[in-house]
């Protein structure tokens, strides 16, 4: 085989693989969330063969009906969701109003960060040590005058209301709502527009919410129903901060499924379509809602009023950054102390002896849950940066994105309750004769870690200027040649905010690891939350100091590595050292060329001289003899 027909057939297999990527990553996506579907509707319907279920019936739904509290787990689940993703969305825009377009946002970015990094399950251990009675709280408000020498009588955390749920999930989800916007605010003329707004004598946050907001928000619908979702269907903070009797919808319907009588399986199918119809209503409402909100607005858009109480917006935005920073400080102090404490009276600020006896029983424990959860991750991390580089080349060898269904499908798994599909792909792995393993444990978490390192990646690679692959194209690179080149290096810095986004995500998930590992494959998160039902204090907090260190170390090797190890100047001296080459070369043959043409040019010259020369002397000697004649 020839050279020529070796690389050819590379840049073919390249190209082939490529174009295969976008449908590999799409049917990761959909047909889990599909199957899952489908798995949880024939046993809600009575269609369970292995457990006896061989005809369609209403039984399981009868059943749930007749549970008591249902009404209660519904409105619970609804009053959470809701509440909380309102606040969080509230304080999102407001910190956007007071702070765009100046440095001050970039540093509210960095003091938010370390939320986006802690799980959901450390974010309400933190929050319900707290609240507690004898907790961080109750202990300043005792000695701050309330004059408390015993622990007060209130049920916080886990209130019939569902208050702690709410707190919770708004300050954990405040910093992706935020980062979200951020993406969707770069690469446009936003903020033109809104320092033309600012010179017409329009203030700052009438400028935000009349100019900026409008062209924000549809950007920011879909993350915003992905918060909706998970805020209305979350397990494990309900599992920490929620009431026992009722729980939310999701906590009951974990409860059936475990239950030891397996005829529960069905009563537990019937609530998770239940659970997936409450979600749809409630977006639904939603869209509703914010559609008559932008009806009613348009008046209002354009009245030429140029200030609504800006000022007092702006004390809001720094009240709402204070009341952040003040409960993640708490929360962090919190979770420090307790992990060393020793005795610990009230109303005490400070515990009376510390030790590291519960950091010494925990590590002797925590190495093997500590390594499923590394290698799940990294297997996770590395399936899904795969598919998603590979889909966002293929869109730029076809010069177009991809459609808007195809976009939809990525946010498929984080707008579809995963308390509704996760049971029924657990029925069909049954089907199946899947065994539960690391093998299912790592499929389940890429489906979830999938979407979050795609949307990483998508804007940084997207708007990378086309002109480098143009260049590398010029000088004889293959297209395989430019993305491993060129691409990549430049884009070094976001793959590894990718890998790190990817790796906290996978540290995080407690649905997916207990129910397709069926409790076979124990990680950081699922020992904090069990323990955190029941277990000590002191070593509660020691796994919830571990299980925010874990992702903490990811985002801070990303950003080292991205500093030490590569730079996208690299990419450029790539370019620059090829440029360089190919003139060296053509002077080279230049010169070699006019070497040999002057050669051969002045051995030409000399014979043609010689010639004339004899010529001549030829000449002379006849010149005589005509004379003569």
């Amino acid at each position: 085989m020839s050279k020529q027909t070796w690389r050819f057939n590379n840049i073919n297999w390249y190209l082939n693989s490529i174009k295969l990527a976008p449908w590999l990553l799409l049917g990761l996506l959909i047909l889990p969330v599909i199957g899952g579907l489908v798995g949880v509707l024939l046993p809600a319907f009575g269609w369970l063969p292995a457990l006896g279920g061989e005809q369609l019936n209403l039984q399981a739904w009868q059943q749930l009906w007749q549970q008591p509290g249902l009404l209660a787990m519904l409105g619970l689940s609804a009053f959470s969701g809701i509440v909380s993703t309102l606040l969080a969305f509230a304080a999102t825009i407001v910190l956007l109003a007071c702070f765009y377009a100046s440095n001050m946002l970039k540093r509210l970015l960095r003091v938010l960060s370390p939320l986006l990094v802690i799980p959901h399950a450390s974010a309400a251990i933190a929050i319900a040590f707290l609240l507690t009675p004898s907790g961080l709280f109750s202990r300043l408000f005792a000695h701050a005058g309330m004059g408390w020498t015993a622990p007060p009588d209130w049920l916080w955390p886990n209130d019939a209301a569902g208050l702690s749920i709410v707190l919770a999930l708004a300050l954990k989800e405040l910093p992706f709502l935020l980062v979200m916007a951020l993406a969707a605010l770069t690469n446009t003329n936003l903020p033109a527009q809104f320092r033309l707004a600012q010179s017409f004598g329009y203030q700052r946050i009438t400028a935000f919410f009349k100019i900026v907001l409008p062209q924000l928000y549809p950007k920011l619908r879909l993350p915003l129903y992905a918060v909706l979702v998970y805020s209305c269907a979350n397990v494990e903070v309900a599992l920490i901060l929620g009431p026992s009797g009722p729980p939310t919808l999701a906590v009951a319907i974990v409860q059936w499924f475990n239950d030891v009588d397996l005829a529960n399986r069905f009563m537990a199918s019937a609530g998770a379509v239940l659970q997936l119809l409450l979600v749809l209503v409630i977006i639904a409402g939603f869209w509703l809602t914010e559609t008559g909100i932008s009806w009613l607005s348009h008046r209002w858009l354009a009245n030429g009023r140029r200030s609504y109480g800006d000022k007092y917006w702006q004390y809001t935005g720094w009240l709402i950054v204070s009341v952040i920073t003040l409960f993640m400080l708490l929360a962090i102090a919190g979770l420090l102390l307790w992990s060393v404490a020793g005795y610990w009276s009230y109303p005490d600020l400070w515990p009376q002896s510390m030790q590291l006896q519960h950091w010494h029983s925990a590590l002797m424990f925590i190495r093997l849950p500590l390594a499923n959860a590394l290698l799940v991750a990294l297997a996770a991390s590395a399936l899904a940066l795969v598919l998603s580089l590979a889909t966002l080349e293929a869109e730029q060898l076809r010069q177009r994105q991809l459609s808007w269904f195809s976009q939809a499908v990525i946010y498929l798994p984080l707008i579809v309750p995963a308390v509704a599909f996760l049971f029924g792909l657990v029925w069909l792995q049954e089907q199946l004769a899947i065994s539960p393993g690391m093998a299912t444990v790592i499929a389940s978490h890429t489906v979830f870690v999938l979407p979050y390192m795609f949307l990483a990646l998508a804007g940084s690679y997207r708007y990378l200027d086309p002109r480098w692959a143009k260049v590398g194209a010029g000088l004889g690179l293959s297209p395989a040649a430019v993305f491993f080149k060129l691409k990549l290096p430049l884009l070094f810095s976001p793959i590894m905010l990718a890998i790190a986004i990817g790796l906290a995500v996978s540290f995080g998930q407690y649905l997916p690891t207990l129910l397709t590992g069926a409790g076979r494959v124990p990680t950081v998160t699922t020992e904090a939350v069990a323990l955190a039902n029941g277990g000590s204090r002191r070593l509660v907090a020691v796994y919830a100091l571990l299980q925010i260190l874990m992702p903490a170390l990811g985002f801070m090797l990303a950003y080292w590595c991205s500093r030490l190890l590569y730079h996208p100047k690299q990419a450029a001296s790539f370019i620059a050292n090829s440029k360089v080459n190919s003139k060296v070369n053509s002077k080279v043959n230049s010169k070699v060329n006019s070497k040999v043409n002057s050669k051969v040019n002045s051995k030409a010259t000399a014979n043609i001289t010689a010639n004339t020369m004899s010529k001549d002397k030829e000449k002379k000697k006849r010149e005589p003899n005509e004379t003569r004649f």
